[in-house]
């Protein structure tokens, strides 16, 4: 899977590679599922939501790009609180030359994110799918 993030050009771009990496390996693929309100109000859409059919599990997956530095990645931390009210476990991926080092370490330390190019090996762990590398 390396080298596919310098494909992805855009937030839907990444969502599109999300969703694709995910059919690749047999799962379901579901992009923007209503679900709740976020905590300050608004209506809660999941980027992405991957269902692994024969054992019935989920994981939701905010999408975050940034080709280009800016106020995006302010964003992150609130995006993290939100994930932990989701009734299923959730991860920000992220991709893009314009997050911070920064940013990068604080996604990368929380536990709950992933650069685009590991998101595949993150993905067999987490469903229990074969541990072969492509």
């Amino acid at each position: 899977m390396a080298g596919r993030a310098a494909a992805v050009a855009s937030g839907d771009g990444l969502c599109k590679a999300v969703v694709a990496l995910g059919q690749s390996l047999g799962l379901q693929a579901r992009e923007q599922y209503r679900c709740g309100r976020r905590i300050w109000g608004a209506e809660r859409l999941i980027d992405v939501v991957l269902t692994h059919l024969e054992t019935h599990r989920r994981l939701g997956l905010e999408c975050k790009f940034q080709g280009t530095s800016g106020s995006a990645e302010e964003k992150i931390p609130a995006t993290i609180q939100d994930i932990a009210a989701w009734p299923i476990p959730g991860l920000v991926v992220f991709s893009g030359a314009g997050f911070s080092n920064n940013i990068r370490s604080f996604l990368i330390a929380s536990g709950r994110a992933v650069d685009l190019d590991d998101l595949e090996a993150w993905l067999r762990l987490f469903f229990g799918l074969d541990l072969q590398q492509s």
